[in-house]
């Protein structure tokens, strides 16, 4: 007994299968199937008309024929009638005998409009008028697919013929496929190419979207092609150019904001000298060491948002043995927890400073927390570089792999700033990640630990 309750998923299978997902493919399909149901509706309007004129035609060979026998019939020499008729040559459907009475069949008479095209179409057989048949009896027709003539001889008998006249079929030319399927493909070769010219801009709108959001500075669109399309370019270099100005007015504030913040801090601190309680001036000190490195992280911020680097050909292996042996030398304590594995050379196109800037966060943070920085480089799929940095730390809870990337967030306990950092590091490496197109993304690995996963394109 089949499940009825899975029917329903099985039609909702099928239509998945069927209806494509994507704008081309759907209109594609539309233009498809209607161009194919007005080809074929077209060809069975053309095969029906052949059809009626393919009757007409053997209507017009059946009058002939009958005519043409009579006069040979008609014209033999007298008492050879019989003879004459014997051996005479009739078509494959034709039959003819010497009677002396018309014909008599389960047919009717023809119609009058049958009828009077019948006679029209002997008249096609030139005779004198003086032999042409005094009586003639028509039966029949093509919904019989036979006509029954008989002809009044001047002796007095009756020439009565059947002719067959089997009714033609409307596809009954081999050439009717082969023009379907022609139209078909030329209709499919054409809808195809028609709707990926007309879809193309939908894709370059969504790639320049996905540009827009990785780099508020990506380039505009062009606002050429037809109006509906111009109207849409136009519209979003138009929020794009407000996005970039909200983005620019915020960084700006944000970069004053900080710059005009060195000046008292670097006179508290001056002041916090003349304290005379060691351990409240110590306090006050890390206080504002603390702020001093917030606010130079957010200069930092503001200068990676508004810096206009040049992209150019990078060996990212050689930046990457140059950032390590730089840190080694930094800590030289932490120069043996400090790896790199993968290929001796792999080139990119990419802005050098920035995406060291942007590793050099990972790996401090995998040192930081997790004691080492283990850099792993390999060849991803479509184009992409993954380069993952693991550590050996406690990891972050599943919930929190992506709060870390926000600014000024913290997951470390206390506020000290050795081990805290200013909260800044990772959204400062992200914002580089993705400004080259790639990202990053935290994964707490299987054995323990931390693992820092980036992609770039090559």
């Amino acid at each position: 007994m089949t499940d009825q309750s899975a029917l329903p998923a099985r039609r909702s299978w099928l239509r998945v299968q069927l209806w494509p997902k994507s704008l081309a493919g759907r209109t594609a399909l539309v233009l498809l199937t209607s161009m194919m149901l007005a080809q074929a509706a077209g060809l069975a309007i053309h095969a029906l008309d052949r059809q009626d004129l393919l009757i007409l035609a053997q209507q017009r060979d059946a009058a002939v024929q009958a005519i043409s026998l009579y006069r040979v019939v008609f014209l033999s020499i007298q008492g050879q009638a019989a003879a004459t008729l014997a051996g005479a040559e009739m078509s494959e459907g034709v039959s003819a005998q010497l009677e002396r009475d018309p014909p008599v069949t389960e047919f009717q008479f023809s119609s009058a409009p049958i009828e009077r095209q019948f006679r029209a179409d002997m008249l096609l057989v030139p005779m004198p008028q003086a032999q042409r048949p005094s009586e003639i009896a028509i039966l029949g027709g093509p919904q019989k697919e036979a006509f029954v003539v008989g002809f009044h001889m001047p002796d007095g008998a009756w020439l009565n013929m059947t002719i067959s006249m089997p009714t033609p079929r409307p596809w009954q030319s081999g050439n009717f496929l082969a023009a379907f399927l022609l139209m078909t493909m030329v209709a499919a070769g054409g809808s195809m190419w028609a709707v990926r010219r007309m879809i193309r801009p939908v894709g370059t709108l969504a790639a320049a979207a996905d540009a827009l959001g990785r780099d508020v500075n990506a380039p505009a669109l062009s606002e050429g092609g037809p109006t509906e399309l111009a109207a849409a370019a136009v519209a979003f270099n138009t929020m794009a150019l407000r996005i970039r100005r909200f983005v620019q007015d915020r960084t700006f504030m944000l970069t004053a904001i900080g710059h005009d913040l060195r000046t008292p801090i670097t006179r508290l601190k001056l002041r916090a000298e003349f304290v005379d309680d060691d351990d409240l001036r110590a306090r006050m000190l890390s206080d504002l060491d603390e702020l001093q490195a917030m606010v130079s992280a957010t200069l930092a911020v503001g200068r990676d948002i508004t810096a206009d680097e040049p992209a150019t050909r990078v060996d990212l292996v050689a930046l990457l043995r140059t950032l390590l042996d730089e840190l080694s030398d930094t800590f030289p304590d932490r120069a043996e927890h400090l790896s790199y594995s993968g290929p001796d050379t792999l080139p990119i196109h990419a802005r050098p400073l920035a995406l060291k800037r942007a590793i050099v966060n990972l790996v401090q943070n995998a040192l930081n927390y997790g004691g080492v920085a283990r850099v792993r480089l390999a060849h991803g799929d479509g184009g992409m570089v993954n380069l993952a940095v693991d550590d050996d730390g406690p990891g972050i809870p599943e919930e929190r792999l992506d709060d870390v990337f926000q600014a000024f967030l913290r997951l470390e306990a206390s506020r000290n700033r050795e081990t805290g950092g200013t909260g800044l590091g990772l959204t400062i490496a992200r914002n580089i990640l993705r400004a080259h197109g790639g990202d990053v993304m935290l994964e707490n690995r299987p054995g323990g630990g931390l693992r820092a996963v980036v992609s770039l394109p090559i």
